[in-house]
């Protein structure tokens, strides 16, 4: 005995179409063979529920149905959806929702951009700092000038496809039910070149070097992208191009090395000049600067030039420049340095009476 209709689809016999239509969708998603391989109780719950919907969905058979019941649609000569083939071919539009395939139309590629491409730029330091124009070298796919793109050998038209006989779509076979899938052949086009450009040999696109322009921004830093705009590999069917990503490497500097918009650089400074300080020239960017060093200055000490540094392209200002001094060791004495090292050392152990020399402290810590 056939169970009631509406009863099947968990539906009330008030229940308007969309709720229908709904109800069934969330059921064909849950029995469909599909997701339940070798299951015959899913199975016959799918069957039912796409025989429930085929008359409920009616509004013609729904009518006689509601009136009469399964005696009446009987009587109209209805026996039921049939087999899968016949219940995919019915609600092909809903399996295509639901599982990403066509219900036996013609499934048409629509637009689509092209890919992006990527192109690795090494430039100098201050290359990066004050910016800089640069000149591309570049090969990439491009739409082919003969065909312009469409494969065909000009004054050719595509033919439709023998595999899928222009549907788009094939299908294949799984136990007693069959799943359409993208013809293989065709990709889905439903056409075929059988007289393809020359150039491309039916591609649409060919294989050409080309030379662009770009321009780096003053500031730009290490991994940073430049972006050109529709210079990437063209799009299908009518699509837009996609971009080309330049992406920016900074080779090492001499002096300087940089922490986001500040710079930092050693600033070498002689024995007598931290002893006793003075004056002394320092590279920047732009020139070179002076600042006074305080006497009795120690290695490692930083001093900060405030504005020195890089105005990164997303910044409003500039960095600082971080100067760390490296007392430099005299070499290749004379003996008269010598002499005055010397004497200077006894003077400086002299100076030092209390005895706390610093390997005296360093022994009696470690005791």
């Amino acid at each position: 005995m056939k169970t009631c209709y509406y009863k099947t689809l968990g539906v009330e016999r008030t229940a308007t179409a969309d709720e229908i239509k709904k109800s069934y969708r969330k059921l064909a998603m849950k029995y469909h063979p599909d997701r339940n391989p070798d299951n015959k109780e899913a199975e016959d719950k799918f069957k039912a529920a796409a025989e429930a919907y085929e008359v409920l969905g009616d509004a013609d058979k729904r009518k006689v149905y509601d009136q009469y019941g399964f005696e009446g649609l009987q009587n109209t000569g209805y026996s039921g959806p049939g087999d899968f083939n016949d219940i995919f071919s019915h609600f092909g539009d809903i399996f295509g929702d639901l599982f990403g395939m066509g219900g036996g139309g013609q499934r048409r590629q629509g637009p689509s951009q092209g890919s992006d491409l990527r192109y690795d730029l090494q430039i100098s330091f201050m290359e990066a700092v004050h910016g800089v124009e640069k000149e591309l070298e570049i090969t990439k796919r491009d739409t082919c000038w003969t065909c312009e793109g469409s494969g065909l050998r000009p004054g050719h038209q595509p033919q439709t496809c023998p595999t899928c006989r222009g549907v788009g779509q094939v299908r294949i076979s799984q136990g007693p039910f069959s799943i359409a899938q993208t013809c293989p052949r065709c990709h889905g086009s439903g056409k075929v070149i059988t007289s393809p450009c020359t150039d491309c040999g039916g591609a649409g696109r060919i294989k050409q070097q080309k030379t662009l322009s770009v321009r780096i921004p003053a500031g730009v830093d290490e991994g940073d992208r430049v972006r050109l705009s529709g210079e990437g590999e063209p799009g299908t069917n009518g699509g837009p191009p996609g971009d080309l990503y330049v992406q920016v490497h900074i080779k090492p500097h001499a002096v300087f090395q940089r922490d986001h918009d500040d710079l930092h650089c050693e600033m070498p400074v002689s024995f007598a000049a931290a002893a006793l300080g003075g004056d002394i020239d320092i590279p920047t960017l732009d020139a070179s600067a002076r600042i006074r060093i305080p006497p009795e200055t120690q290695s490692g000490k930083t001093f900060r030039l405030r504005g020195k540094g890089i105005k990164g392209v997303r910044s409003s200002t500039h960095g600082d420049l971080m100067c760390h001094v490296v007392v430099e060791t005299p070499v290749n004495l004379t003996a008269r340095q010598k002499e005055l090292l010397r004497e200077f050392g006894e003077i400086e152990g002299n100076n030092n009476t209390d005895g706390d020399g610093f390997l005296k402290k360093l022994f009696q810590k470690s005791a």
